[in-house]
Order: C-alpha cells, then sequence, then structure tokens
C-alpha cells in the first residue's frame, strides 16, 4: 500500500507541475483533465501526509522511551504522545485503504431516474410520484438541477412511468443504490375498511453517457412523432411534437414528449437511449468480473426487492444492509443521506475485505 501511496505523491507532484506550464494552461481539454486528476489525488496526497507526520511521531516519541533517562513527568507526556500517534496511525491507515479502492468511473456523472409503477396499480402509480418527489427534494438539497424527460400521468395524479434528469458533480456516486423493486405498505386513501395494502415500484438510474462513449448508427433508429398526451389521454399539445425512438438492434424504445420543440424532444430522448445502451455495456463488464469482486450491497438489478416503506409503522428498511430507521416522513422529503451513507460504508467494507481475501 505504501509503495502506491509514494507513487501517487509523486503523480500528484507532476500533476502540480504541469498545471503552471504555459502551453498546458493553453490547451484547454488537456488543462481540464489533469485539474480532474489534482483533485481526485488531493485527498489521497493530503491524508498520506497526515499519516507520514503520524509515523514520525511515533518513532520520535519510541526512540525517546527506548533511550531511557527521562525524568517521571516528560516520561508520562512522551508516553501519551506515543499512544496518541498509534492511535492515529490506524485510524488513517484505514482511511487510506478506503481512498485506493478503485473508483467507480461514473461517480461524477449525471444520472437519468427512470421510475415505473408496478404491482398495485394506482397505488403503485402515487407511490411512483411520491418517489419522484423524494428524489427531487435531496437534489434540491445537494444544489443538484433535476429536469424531466418524460411523464406518463394517471387521473389521480401519480404516474405509471416518469424519467427525469438529475445534472450535479457526484450525482451517480449517491443515487446508483437506488435502483431495484421499491415496495410500499400503507392504507390507500380509497380503502375505506382501512386495510393495508402493498404495492411496488421499479426504479432505474443511468449514468449518463457521453456522445463519444457510444456510437448510434442513423440507419438502426426508427423515429417517430406524435402528439404529447397527458392525464387521462386529453391532448396537451396539438402539434406532433413527441418523440419515440426505436433501437432497432436492441428493440430499446425512448419516448420524450416534456418539450414543445420536436428538435428538444429528440435530443432528450438520444440521452436517454445513449445511456441505457451504455448501461447495457457496462452490464456485460460486470457480469466478466469475479463474483467475489462484486458489491455485496445489491446488483442494482430492477427486479430485486430493495427497500420497504411501511407507513403504519413509520418504517423504512434497506433490505441489502438490514438497515431500519423510523423516520418515513424525513426520508419521503428528502432526508436520504443516512440510507445513501450506511449503503457506501457497507459496499467500502466489502471491498475492503474482497481485496484482502485476494
Amino acid at each position: 500500500m505504501f509503495d502506491k501511496l509514494k507513487a501517487v505523491e509523486l503523480r500528484f507532484e507532476e500533476v502540480n507541475g504541469l498545471l503552471s506550464q504555459p502551453d498546458i494552461v493553453s490547451d484547454n481539454e488537456q488543462f481540464k483533465r489533469l485539474m480532474k486528476e489534482h483533485k481526485e489525488l488531493t485527498p489521497i496526497v493530503e491524508k498520506y501526509r497526515e499519516y507520514a507526520a503520524a509515523r514520525s511521531s511515533e518513532e520520535e516519541a519510541r526512540e525517546l522511551l527506548n533511550a531511557g533517562g527521562l525524568d517521571k513527568d516528560f516520561k508520562e507526556l512522551v508516553e501519551e504522545e506515543y499512544l496518541e500517534a498509534k492511535a492515529k496511525i490506524e485510524v488513517l491507515s484505514e482511511e487510506l485503504k478506503i481512498l485506493l479502492l478503485p473508483k467507480d468511473p461514473n461517480d461524477d456523472r449525471n444520472v437519468i431516474v427512470e421510475i415505473r409503477g408496478g404491482a398495485g396499480g394506482e397505488e403503485a402509480a402515487l407511490f411512483a410520484g411520491v418517489l419522484m418527489r423524494m428524489y427531487t427534494m435531496y437534489a434540491e438539497s445537494m444544489r443538484w438541477k433535476t429536469e424531466i424527460i418524460s411523464a406518463n400521468e394517471t387521473e389521480l395524479g401519480g404516474y405509471k412511468e416518469v424519467s427525469f434528469m438529475i445534472e450535479g458533480e457526484g450525482a451517480y456516486s449517491r443515487f446508483k443504490y437506488e435502483s431495484g423493486v421499491h415496495r410500499v405498505q400503507r392504507v390507500p386513501e380509497t380503502e375505506t375498511s382501512g386495510r393495508i395494502h402493498t404495492s411496488t415500484v421499479t426504479v432505474a438510474v443511468l449514468a449518463e453517457a457521453e456522445d463519444v462513449e457510444i456510437e448510434i448508427n442513423p440507419t438502426d433508429l426508427q423515429i417517430d412523432t406524435f402528439r404529447s398526451s397527458g392525464a387521462g389521454g386529453q391532448h396537451i399539445n396539438k402539434t406532433e411534437s413527441a418523440i419515440r425512438i426505436t433501437h432497432l438492434p436492441t428493440g430499446l424504445v425512448v419516448e420524450c414528449q416534456d418539450e414543445r420543440s420536436q428538435h428538444k424532444n429528440k435530443d432528450k430522448a438520444m440521452k436517454v437511449l445513449r445511456s441505457r445502451l451504455y448501461e447495457i455495456e457496462q452490464q456485460k463488464q460486470n457480469e466478466a468480473i469475479a463474483s467475489d469482486r462484486k458489491s455485496q450491497v445489491g446488483t442494482g438489478d430492477r427486479s430485486e426487492r430493495i427497500r420497504t416503506y411501511n407507513y403504519p409503522q413509520g418504517r423504512v428498511t434497506d433490505h441489502r444492509i438490514g438497515l431500519t430507521l423510523y423516520k418515513i416522513d424525513q426520508i419521503l422529503n428528502g432526508d436520504l443521506d443516512e440510507v445513501i451513507d450506511a449503503l457506501i460504508t457497507h459496499y467500502r467494507a466489502e471491498m475492503l475485505k474482497s481485496d484482502e481475501e485476494q
């Protein structure tokens, strides 16, 4: 680990030097790439230097104690410094292991979130709306931008399906654990006997793909235009501005009807299509990785039940890590950090264990 850290520090110094060179500063692409690398290396190097300082303090204290001849008060002071430095080294060592874990290359990307009502009909559609509001409020708390791509509303104000973009640095790193089946247990407003119903909603989180990563042959696309329609089928747009794109080789179908402009709808639909194709490629790569290297948090599969929201008990349970929190109102109002942080901690622990077993 320490050879690796030394190499990281050397590279950090090299990048620092390059960033001050006029020819690099004038080359926008290269400058941006190096700034990104500098930002990624900084926390590792700062932690490593903190670790090196603690090691130095521990060695100095140990040498003084081994030399002997210290008066009682000074000896106690040195022993205290030695124990403090030793404890600090242990903590910093674990933090460095986490910082050196392979970084998910998608973590800094924007995301496309797709929510679909599953089992439970109108009740599932209403909860799809609740989840959309939860994610939008969380994005707002992070000062990220949200933008609707497509929405198929029901007459009671729910969604059969809705997709939206979240733009912000690190959006994927926080949202990637949300893919899967979300289950809700509550008494619907239309239920007269007070019986608890169980419904499900499916969430898919896609990392936004760059244009250069996924090449799409125009001849592989079938593009249809149609009129946007609102809840209950009433037309909200008299022109055929909505777009449906079918990717013929895979059969993927993407619709976008949020914008009044056909051109804007086509751009948004292409973003979603590109991101779905990117996800398919990512899944192929993940399947090629040995099973013991996979995260134990969950596969992100849309058929995997990941969380239950129980209204009568005020409880939210994440089944992947056995976490139960009795704060359903706060969570549904966008207070997701405690859940997400617990998932990240578990994921990192599994990766560390996997590294140590190899």
